[in-house]
C-alpha cells in the first residue's frame, strides 16, 4: 500500500489538565496573583489577647488612686493610735483620786496627798501667780477647785529651772516652794498629780495638755484672778468674793 492509499490519520487529543485540588492552589507567597480574590478589600486585625497600652496605664492609675484613699485613713489611724499609746505610757504616773469633800474651813486640813489634790479648804484662794515662799495648802486647795494648775517645786531648784517652770505655767495656775516633796517637781490639779524628775521632765508639757484646762475640778472655768496675794492667805481687800 502506498502512501496514498493509508487511512487518515488520526490527531493526538490534547492532554486533560488535572482539576485544581487544595495541593495545586496558587501559594500565597508566590508572586503570582491569585484571581479569586481581585477586587477584595484586606483588613488588618488588632493582636488578640493585649489590652491597648493607654488602657492598661489608666487603669493602673485609677487602682493606685483608689488604694491611696483607702489605705491613708488606716496609715493615720494607726500613728494616730500609736500617738496616744505613747501618751498613755508617759502620763501612766499621773495619781488620780475622787474627791468629793469641798466644804469650807478656818482650820488647819491634814490631807492624805503631798501636796493635796482636793478636800476641804480655805474661804478665800490665792491670787494667780509665782510665789518665792512656801504658800498655806488649804488656800491652794480652793484654787484646785476652781481648775488652778498647782506647779511646787524643791526651794533649792537653780534659777534656770525655776525660769523653765514659769514659762510652763497656766494663765489659771500658781507655782511655789514646798519642802519635803516626794519628787523635785510636782504638779497638781483638783484630783489628779504627778510627779516629776525636774523641770525639764517632758511629762510636765504632755500633764498641762490633758489636765491643764481645769476640767476635773468642780468649779471648771472659774479663775484664780482675784484671790489673797498673801501666801499664808490673809483676806485680801473688800469687794472681793471668795
Amino acid at each position: 500500500m502506498n502512501d496514498d492509499e493509508r487511512p487518515d490519520q488520526v490527531e493526538p487529543e490534547p492532554p486533560v489538565e488535572p482539576p485544581l485540588g487544595p495541593s495545586a492552589e496558587p501559594d500565597v507567597g508566590s508572586d503570582v496573583p491569585d484571581d479569586r480574590f481581585a477586587g477584595a478589600e484586606v483588613v488588618e486585625s488588632a493582636p488578640r489577647g493585649r489590652p491597648a497600652l493607654p488602657l492598661v496605664l489608666a487603669t493602673v492609675g485609677a487602682v493606685l488612686v483608689l488604694g491611696a484613699a483607702l489605705v491613708a485613713p488606716l496609715i493615720d489611724q494607726a500613728l494616730r493610735g500609736e500617738e496616744q499609746a505613747q501618751r498613755a505610757l508617759d502620763l501612766a504616773l499621773v495619781e488620780t483620786w475622787e474627791i468629793t469633800d469641798r466644804a469650807h474651813t478656818t482650820d488647819d486640813v491634814d490631807y492624805p496627798q503631798d501636796p493635796p489634790a482636793g478636800g476641804a479648804h480655805a474661804p478665800i484662794w490665792l491670787d494667780c501667780g509665782v510665789y518665792d515662799v512656801p504658800v498655806r495648802e488649804e488656800n491652794a486647795v480652793h484654787d484646785l477647785e476652781h481648775g488652778t494648775t498647782w506647779i511646787t517645786h524643791d526651794p533649792d531648784l537653780s534659777a534656770g529651772d525655776l525660769a523653765e517652770l514659769e514659762a510652763l505655767l497656766p494663765d489659771n495656775g500658781i507655782m511655789s516652794p514646798r519642802d519635803g516633796l516626794p519628787s523635785p517637781v510636782v504638779v497638781t490639779v483638783w484630783g489628779a498629780q504627778l510627779q516629776l524628775d525636774g523641770a525639764d521632765d517632758e511629762r510636765l508639757p504632755l500633764f498641762l495638755e490633758e489636765y491643764g484646762d481645769g476640767h476635773t475640778a468642780p468649779e471648771f472655768g472659774v479663775s484664780c484672778q482675784g484671790g489673797t496675794p498673801d501666801p499664808q492667805g490673809a483676806l485680801p481687800g473688800e469687794g472681793t468674793n471668795a
